[in-house]
């Protein structure tokens, strides 16, 4: 049987994970109850050699990966309305509603936003990050609304990546967040994985990647909230979500890095505002804003100081 081969060089932040839990987080189309499969069945080596699915991953050692190719499951385009933006030949700025996700996982394989727009671009999107991403250069979770970069074709893709890199895209949000913030202020921390929950990221003394958060104060709200702008310098998995946590100012909504949803929001209270570019084709800034959603004007007003 056919099948593609994935290579993993363990870094000291993976140390002492248990195999099966280090390869469910790296290969997300993979069950971790399939992951186990494939150890048993000798498919999985670490440094060339079978282990158990309980091993202990260290430092320096190669996972290498051989998954039978017809277990990728196969992503069909799905008639899903979609909020555009903004579109031309090379790229879309789309909307992406609360609750959607952005390309097909375990569990999501029909109603994600890849899906909406294999069938909107009728296939015509970039292929660089495989068949389960087409035309994602970047993302945002599942629960945060917004403004997103879809591209079209591989050149577009490789400009957007490269600006994306530079930190020369501009990126605004808009959150709801606990306590009562006082002043503007900047987040410069490293972000990792987390050392007591794996799935979730976390502020990291050591390792991790360089995160910077700039946030501005815009409105005072009732029950010691604040609404605030988040100006990304970087793009790191959950930035803002464990960036305002980590000076204990969690959104609004978010179970994972807070513990509070007393207005029922079903995630964090986080919406990508705007996007700002240099046009990959016509090599022209060009700039963009998604409309904050209802349910979030809902809760400023419901919030606002009379």
């Amino acid at each position: 049987m056919e099948s593609r081969t994935v290579i993993l060089p363990i870094n000291s932040e993976d140390e002492d994970l248990r195999l099966d839990v280090y390869l469910s987080e790296q290969i997300e189309d993979l069950s971790r109850s399939y992951i186990q499969k494939l150890i048993k069945s000798g498919d999985i080596t670490v440094d060339g050699m079978s282990r158990k699915s309980s091993y202990s991953l260290k430092a320096g050692e190669e996972v290498t990966v051989n998954i039978p190719v017809n277990i990728v499951p196969e992503i069909e385009p799905s008639d899903i309305p979609l909020d555009i933006i903004y579109e031309d030949d090379d790229l879309l700025i789309v909307n992406k509603p609360k609750g959607m996700v952005v390309h097909p996982a375990a569990g999501h394989y029909n109603d994600t936003l890849v899906n909406a727009l294999m069938y909107h671009c009728k296939g015509n999107l970039s292929g660089i990050n495989g068949v389960l991403r087409p035309g994602i250069v970047h993302r945002i979770d599942k629960d945060t609304s917004g403004s997103l970069i879809v591209c079209k074709n591989d050149f577009t893709h490789n400009a957007i990546a490269e600006q994306l890199s530079a930190h020369s895209i501009k990126r605004e949000y808009r959150a709801i967040v606990l306590g009562n913030i006082t002043s503007d202020g900047t987040v410069d921390k490293n972000i990792g994985r987390s050392v007591n929950d794996r799935k979730k990221m976390a502020v990291v003394s050591s390792g991790g990647k360089r995160a910077v958060t700039h946030y501005k104060v815009l409105k005072r709200l009732k029950n010691n909230m604040t609404y605030i702008s988040c100006q990304l310098e970087t793009g790191r998995t959950h930035q803002i979500r464990v960036h305002m946590a980590s000076i204990n100012h969690p959104l609004l909504g978010d179970m994972v890095y807070g513990n509070k949803d007393p207005y029922h929001t079903n995630g964090q209270v986080l919406h990508a505002l705007s996007l700002g570019f240099v046009h990959p084709r016509t090599n022209e800034y060009m700039e963009f804003e998604a409309p904050i959603p209802d349910y979030f004007n809902n809760l400023l007003d419901k919030l606002a100081l009379e």
